[in-house]
């Protein structure tokens, strides 16, 4: 540092040359990366989507063979692979300019030395020794600026993945649990007023929904697809916030509940059944980690699910793969029971719980409905059937519970037509234009 402060003042207009390169280098650099920012923010997405197809296809391997689709698929998965390459060329092309034009800008300041200084030194006016000193000193302040654009390069692609993870980080959850719990008992009494509410901005979907559920009794809401029945459910277990109205539990309401106040008091089997890489032991106590080796049995009896589990190679040891793709939907669906009943709750919910299941273990799991609580006796209330259900063929497939056993309700009504089973009111349901008002679900 001594050095180069000695050679500014003694012979100051050489020792500016060497730093001549330097605002051109930084002012090219910030250029390059503004140039360079939505280069690789395409790179990423393009990734995104390969990856996405990628992952798609291989979780939806049978389904592709099951219609042919093979060539179709492979094409997608070209043509994703190559709009990546795409991308990836034009952000390598415009970063492998970069270097090379640093390197000019350090190649014009140290020429320019080598001249200048060298033209004094042969006329006597620099000393050989200070001369040689002087390039020194340019090459080693200028030279590691060749490192610039790597390091702004990586900067780049670095940030290009980060800004994506910080505005995902950055997003604000639509639903915002609440700080109570509910005063012990749980009763489980459900209650819906005048509940408004819609996806997004599209038609809504539920519109001056009264819902009654006392305790211990058991209730089934049938209606056509897309009538707003899971979407009962969701409302339910917070998911989704009202646009208009309250959802009750117990008369309080479940906004003012923190999500493990509420959810922790609700079973819940879905549409679509999601199992976890595991073993079946592991699968059945994800929602009660502490349950003992006599609640697991019960709760896979109660579901019918104890005879197949016993076939399997290593029983409850056995692990089931991603999605417990190595199971029947029929088995999927007897352990996603089993995991809601030994979670031993106070509301049951049942959305669609048998539909891959057949008529007479779907008649066995009913007959032995009653039993369902693990360690204390609840009651379910069935919100959703599926609409094409026999009455002796279907169980109620949405279930919320109370505090004791209740007969579950068989479910039997025409596609379009919605109504409260168990109850004395009944209210057809037509179809209705967006904004209209439909009398309530019972």
């Amino acid at each position: 540092m001594l050095v180069g402060a000695a050679f500014v003042v003694f012979i100051g207009d050489l020792a500016l040359l060497a730093f001549l390169p330097v605002p051109v280098i930084v002012w090219g650099s910030i250029r390059f990366q503004h140039a360079l920012e939505p280069r690789y923010a395409l790179v990423r997405e393009r990734a995104g989507e390969l990856s996405a197809t990628l992952s798609n296809n291989l979780q939806g391997i049978a389904t592709i063979k099951a219609f042919a689709a093979e060539r179709r698929e492979s094409a997608r998965i070209a043509s994703g692979s190559q709009r990546y390459a795409q991308a990836n060329r034009d952000a390598i092309r415009l970063s492998s300019a970069f270097v090379p034009l640093i390197r000019m800008a350090i190649l014009a300041g140290f020429t320019a030395i080598l001249v200048l200084g060298g033209l004094r030194a042969l006329d006597g006016q620099l000393e050989v020794g200070v001369y040689s000193v002087l390039v020194f000193i340019t090459q080693r302040l200028l030279w590691p600026l060749t490192r610039l654009g790597e390091t702004f390069d990586l900067y780049q692609r670095g940030m290009a993945s980060t800004r994506r993870i910080l505005d995902l980080l950055e997003e604000t959850p639509d639903v915002v649990a609440g700080t109570d719990v509910l005063p012990p008992p749980v009763r489980g009494e459900v209650t819906f007023e005048q509940v408004d509410f819609g996806y997004d901005d599209g038609a809504p979907v539920l519109s001056g929904l009264d819902l009654h559920v006392p305790t211990g009794q058991t209730h089934a809401l049938v209606g056509a697809t897309g009538a707003g029945k899971s979407t009962i459910v969701k409302l339910l277990l917070r998911l989704y916030d009202p646009d208009r109205g309250r959802v009750l539990l117990d008369g309080v309401d479940i906004r003012t509940l923190t999500f493990a106040g509420l959810r922790g008091v609700i079973g819940v089997v879905g549409q679509d059944v999601f199992l976890f890489h595991g073993t079946v032991g592991e699968n059945l106590r994800f929602g009660r980690p502490g349950a003992t080796d006599a609640q697991l049995l019960r709760s896979a009896a109660l579901a019918e699910a104890d005879g197949f589990v016993a076939a399997l190679p290593r029983g409850y040891d056995t692990v089931i793969g991603e999605r417990g793709q190595k199971l029947s939907g029929g088995q999927r669906q007897r352990l996603s029971i089993a995991r809601a009943i030994l979670t031993d709750p106070t509301v049951f919910v049942l959305d669609e719980a048998t539909s891959a299941v057949d008529n007479e273990t779907e008649a066995a799991i009913q007959r032995r409905s009653n039993g369902w609580p693990v360690t204390g006796p609840r009651s379910s209330s069935r919100t959703v059937c599926r609409p094409s259900a026999t009455p002796t063929a279907s169980m109620c497939s949405t279930t919320v519970a109370s505090s004791r056993p209740a007969p579950m309700t068989r479910c039997s009504q025409p596609t379009g037509a919605t109504r409260r089973c168990g109850g004395s009111r009944q209210a057809r349901r037509r179809p209705r234009r967006a904004g209209s008002r439909a009398p309530a679900p019972r």
